[in-house]
């Protein structure tokens, strides 16, 4: 027998709820290797058609490290094959990008028959917002970020040095600042969904603010192969407004406090709180004891 994994029924729902069926264990796995392959093989027809590209693409990308050289400089490489890797990183990074709404339809498929019909309604603006906090992180960490990065890294000139950088150690600096902008960059679009779900309220996240920048400068340090502490401060200071706005977020879509309990003091409503646990607790006491003497009873 197959193992069955299936939701817990909520109350408010019943074994007719609109949903697409349950699939065992082996149908999971099976489901999963067929969505795999699928994005592998997209991300493979992207790759190939952004190698026709790979020119532009690379242009783009190193652009931010050729207007902070000076007129007339170059990237360099060491190594014989260090171009070449180049060339295919760059063509991977293209296909990503071209295959990423495929691959992201293919997750969907596969979560959508586990998700209830309330839960799905949050498919599109998760996607949406995860989409827009893509962008958003890419276009500052391009445009904003790395070039602000080599342009003070080409200020200093200390003497008997000459700043020539390598292709491969710019490439991988490059990626590291996109990727974590990409990630930092969806914070308010987690936030939104926790709030909507109540797993996180304002108050949590501005009572934790002070571990949020020092959770934001450990990141700056470990995503920046540089110690410099002014390009970590660069790579922290978007993450510490980001978790402002969030906590705007989260006191918007937060859920508020109900109409009888608007006009009533804080203390007052803790007080209620407080006093109607004594009497649910009192209550479950009478409860036990009565059975413990119908037991008695029975015994005798």
């Amino acid at each position: 027998m197959g193992v069955e994994l299936r939701h817990q029924i909520p109350p408010d729902e019943d074994d007719d709820s609109p949903r697409e069926g349950r699939m065992g264990f082996l149908e999971h796995l099976d489901e999963l290797r067929k969505r795999i392959i699928r994005s592998c093989a997209a991300i493979g027809i992207g790759m190939t058609v952004a190698f026709f590209f790979v020119d532009r693409i690379a242009d783009f990308v190193l652009a931010p490290t050729i207007r902070a050289l000076p007129p007339g400089s170059e990237l360099i490489y060491t190594r014989s094959s260090e171009a070449f890797s180049f060339y295919l990183d760059v063509a991977f990074i293209g296909g990503l990008v071209l295959a990423a709404p495929f691959v992201t339809y293919q997750v969907w498929l596969f979560i959508a028959p586990g998700l209830y019909a309330n839960e799905k309604r949050f498919a599109v603006p998760f996607v949406l917002l995860a989409a827009i906090g893509t962008v958003c992180g890419a276009m500052f960490s391009h445009y904003v970020l790395f070039p602000g990065m080599m342009t003070f890294f080409a200020t200093l000139k200390p003497p008997y040095m000459k700043f020539m950088p390598r292709v491969e150690d710019n490439f991988d600096q490059y990626m590291k600042l996109l990727i974590g902008m990409v990630i930092v960059f969806q914070m308010p679009t987690l936030v939104f969904f926790l709030a909507k779900l109540r797993l996180v309220t304002a108050r949590f996240l501005w009572r934790h603010i002070k571990y949020a920048i020092l959770g934001s400068f450990i990141a700056g340090a470990l995503l920046t192969s540089s110690a410099d502490p002014w390009n970590q401060a660069m790579f922290a200071a978007p993450m510490i407004l980001l978790y402002v706005i969030s906590i705007g977020i989260a006191w918007l879509v937060g859920p508020k406090r109900s109409k009888e309990l608007r006009g009533v003091p804080s203390s007052t409503t803790l007080r209620l709180v407080i006093g109607a646990m004594v009497v649910d607790q009192a209550r479950k006491a009478t409860s036990r004891q009565k059975i413990a003497r119908g037991r008695v009873a029975r015994l005798m």
